[in-house]
């Protein structure tokens, strides 16, 4: 996929991240995820960090700062409104043509910028869905985005597997939609629910 058509698909990602982002209560920040190594808050941290300043710096070849690294983004009561920000700043970073030129460098590695462009999107949803999942909401996405989530999970999840950054697959029913395929190659299981109390 070209940049002309990921960066609309990157910008509805964005906007469903802030959305969900928005229905976080604080209360929630404790409780289980999806991702059995994080609670809310820690997953919470990681998906802003990533998907946001992360995405934007990718754009521009810049490193992620250390002081950003180790910041507690929820413990400031805005941080879904600031994350929202963050995120407009990092699409719009994308906007640029020159963001999407040659490859990107990745711990020594060199990938191309769109491939870069799709893993954020990537983990912008299934993040997403972590989070929303954790604190009772539903990650709404429309079935070209969740078609991209699942062609890249597929694409990837061999790689991610060898670092454990998904678990292993999980069947599904024929049945299943794309967004639940995805899930469930990536090691979640698309009928996750927070314990109730």
């Amino acid at each position: 996929m070209n940049e002309h058509a990921l960066h609309p698909l990157m910008a509805r990602a964005a906007a469903e991240a802030a959305r969900i982002a928005r229905g976080v209560r604080p209360e929630q920040l404790a409780g289980p995820t999806p991702c059995a190594e994080y609670d809310t808050k820690a997953l919470v941290n990681h998906w802003v960090l990533y998907t946001s300043h992360g995405l934007e710096r990718r754009a521009r070849r810049e490193p992620l700062p250390p002081e950003l690294t180790a910041t507690d983004f929820t413990a400031t009561p805005d941080w879904a409104a600031a994350y929202a920000a963050q995120l407009d700043r990092a699409v719009a970073a994308w906007a640029e043509p020159a963001a999407w030129d040659g490859e990107i460098d990745l711990g020594g590695m060199s990938v191309p910028a769109v491939t870069i462009a799709q893993l954020v999107v990537k983990e912008m949803v299934l993040h997403g869905w972590d989070v929303a999942k954790a604190t009772g909401q539903q990650l709404e996405i429309d079935e070209e985005l969740a078609g991209l989530i699942l062609a890249v999970v597929e694409e990837h999840a061999e790689t991610y597997r060898r670092y454990e950054g998904f678990a292993d697959p999980l069947p599904t029913p024929a049945t299943a939609g794309p967004l639940d395929r995805a899930l469930a190659a990536s090691g979640r299981d698309p009928r996750w629910s927070a314990p109730t109390a």
